[in-house]
Parts: C-alpha cells; structure tokens; sequence
C-alpha cells in the first residue's frame, strides 16, 4: 500500500497493493493496522454503498457535528472524486481536490474531518463504498452547491447537465457557509 498526500494537507490518496494472477486478482481494501502504521488512525463504525446512473452528481456533502472522516473507493465503474477543505483554519480553506476513481485502479482517498465530498459518475453506472467514522446524523446533514462559482469545480460533465437529489439541489453557497462560520465565531 501506498500513501499519498494531496495539495489539501491531511487529504490522501491510497494505492493498496493488488496481487494478480491467472485467477484474477486479491487486495486488503482496509487493514485497521496498516492504514494505522501508514498515518491513517481511524476508527470506522459505518460502511455504505452507493449505485448510480451515469451523470449522477452527489455532493457536496458534511456532517456538521462530530463530523465524518471517510474512505471512500469505487468498485464498480468509474467517477470523478472532489473533496473541499471546509476547515477555516487551514491554509487550503475553500480549496479542493479531485480524482478519479475506478474499479481497475483500486485507488481510494481519505478525508479527514472537515472535508465536504462529493462524486460525479462518469461511466454508465458506478458503486461506491465508503466508511464513515461516525454513523450518519440527518440532524446535522450539510451541502454545498457542487456548482458554487467561489468553488471553481471543473466536473467532467461534457456539457450534460448532472442527475441531482432534491437536497443537493438545495444545497447552500460556499459565501452563506462562510458568513454561518463567522456568525458563530464573533470576534
């Protein structure tokens, strides 16, 4: 396995080690102490799964309270990963990431907390898989619009416009999620 930092510090990328044979092929998607000896110390308490159609946007998604750190991968076709560095003290605030992910690569990226994440399905269908540190709380389900301007998030979408939830639909600028933080932290 190997571990590789992103521009957003703490956001990482995981190439595990396949082995490969006339059979087909073998990986440890997770291995508690080596994600641990490899500076990725998580304990995860919720695995979910997704499929999607082509075109599906879903993002861009936080909890607000405790957070989730997550590890995501995708198993069955392909997609267009994004993290947003949602952590105001960080030197990367407002800034993200994005990758593709697929079934032939096995790559997966971790987010720690403080991360919004999202994903654009590019092939005809595609499964994610992901763990969650915490179990999910509809109570402090957050988004930002996948196309908010201040954001700048080229999706691959070749002029096709994305299958969006309701909620996504609805999701609120980057600007109204920075004045919430400012709100809250008087100075």
């Amino acid at each position: 396995m190997v571990v590789l930092p992103t521009p957003l510090p703490g956001l990482r990328v995981i190439k595990p080690t396949v082995f490969e044979d006339e059979r087909g092929w073998f990986y440890e998607s997770y291995n508690r102490e080596k994600f641990s000896g490899a500076g990725v110390d998580t304990v995860f308490v919720q695995d979910n799964h997704s499929r999607s159609a082509k075109n599906t946007l879903r993002g861009m998604h936080f909890q607000s309270s405790p957070g989730q750190i997550k590890l995501v991968r995708c198993t069955k076709g392909e997609i267009w990963d994004v993290a947003v560095d949602l952590r105001p003290e960080s030197p990367t605030f407002g800034l993200h990431f994005g990758a593709y992910l697929n079934e032939e690569t096995k790559h997966q990226i971790y987010l720690p907390l403080g991360f919004a994440h999202g994903f654009l399905v590019v092939s005809d269908w595609a499964e994610v898989q992901y763990k969650c540190s915490s179990v999910y709380n509809g109570a402090t389900e957050c988004g930002i619009a996948w196309d908010d301007p201040d954001l700048a998030i080229a999706w691959p979408l070749k002029g096709q416009t994305p299958l969006l939830s309701q909620r996504d639909r609805q999701n609120q600028s980057f600007s109204d999620y920075r004045s919430g933080l400012s709100s809250s932290n008087p100075s």
